[in-house]
């Protein structure tokens, strides 16, 4: 069932970070993180007691002013918010943990931007098409993971050619791989492949452009393993826990491309900071890390999910980052959303 709420409207744009170090008194250790301000905050005044867990951030390619972020609520459902914070779209489905997207699912001669997440009552995910001609989103269908393999947990998506891949990971270590053809109904996932790491991951991201799928194992490290056909099951170490720069848990991970560049970005949940590395052929070089905070909107603490949008979106002519916050204040959860712009600046980034 879908239900429309209506909140308080409200845009809160922050002035632009001056890349100051973090401000003294606050909790972050090891490597210094540059201080970068909130520019939106979602506010849900009919719900004060949203479980918030992951975003993700969308534009369209016709006019990138048309945007959403969709937002999971770990009780009830899936938000749709308009980048200014305000509630479009509320789909009460239950239990959602982790979402993602992509574009260009055709259906009845029609693209769709195809949304799915982690449903952790039911066992599966959860399939939703985004109509980019009304900025609506239906339900599209269901797929079991089933009971064996545990409540779903983390959740991301890639794509291969006309196949889109879903993949759900679970507490024990275990990321299943589904590929479903363009256009197909959820019925023909099929179940491609499945990877383990050690203990409990949550956050993970594909990176479509060179096949590979990150994995953080909240407690150890961040791992990648190849998509490509014949890839092995065996993960490589992109960087470990070291209570210096990533601490744990680590929780999201996306990865933002500009001026040419790609950035792997983890949640550092330990310690509420941002690390990057710039992705290489050669490996993975750190150049920074960051913390929301210093602006007009409140401080983020303990990031869950963490999504960017690579390119202009909405008010952010350079891209944006969406993040998860555990405290809004009276212990109220809600979303952020940080200009690109600003995290460039804040670690001088070419």
């Amino acid at each position: 069932m879908n239900k429309l709420l209506s909140v308080s409207p409200f845009i809160l744009l922050a002035a632009c970070a001056s890349g100051a170090e973090r401000p003294q008194g606050t909790a972050a250790l090891g490597d210094p993180a540059r201080a970068v301000p909130a520019a939106v905050e979602t506010v849900v005044t009919t719900d004060p007691q949203v479980d918030a867990d992951d975003p993700a951030l969308w534009a369209d390619a016709r006019d990138p002013s048309r945007a959403v972020m969709f937002g999971t609520d770990k009780s009830d459902g899936l938000y749709v918010h308009n980048l200014d914070g305000t509630v479009r779209q509320f789909l009460q489905d239950g239990p959602l943990n982790n979402v993602d997207l992509r574009d260009g699912f055709v259906v009845e001669g029609k693209p769709h931007v195809l949304v799915a997440t982690t449903e952790r009552a039911r066992f599966g995910i959860a399939l939703y098409l985004f109509d980019p001609d009304s900025l609506e989103a239906r339900a599209y269908g269901f797929i079991e993971t089933g009971q064996a393999f545990g409540e779903p947990y983390g959740f991301c998506m890639g794509r291969q050619g006309d196949d889109f891949l879903l993949i759900a990971n679970n507490k024990l270590g275990e990321a299943r791989i589904y590929r479903l053809p363009v256009g197909q109904p959820a019925t023909s996932a099929r179940l491609a492949r499945t990877v383990h790491v050690g203990s409990q991951p949550e956050g993970c991201v594909v990176d479509d452009s060179r096949q590979k799928l990150y994995l953080g194992e909240e407690d150890v490290a961040i791992w990648r393993f190849g998509l490509e056909e014949g890839a092995s099951d065996e993960p490589l170490q992109v960087a470990a826990i070291d209570n210096h720069r990533l601490t744990d848990d680590v929780e999201g991970l996306t990865i933002m491309r500009d001026r040419g560049t790609s950035y792997l970005i983890a949640s550092s949940q330990g310690d509420s900071t941002y690390p990057i590395w710039r992705i290489a052929d050669e490996g993975y070089v750190y150049v920074g890390r960051f913390a929301v905070e210093g602006g007009a909107i409140d401080n983020v603490t303990a990031t869950d999910g963490l999504d960017a949008w690579s390119g202009p979106i909405g008010p952010f002519p350079e891209g944006a980052l969406a993040m998860h916050d555990d405290d809004d204040g009276n212990r109220q959860q809600n979303f952020k959303i940080v200009d690109w712009r600003d995290v460039r600046r804040a670690l001088a980034l070419p």
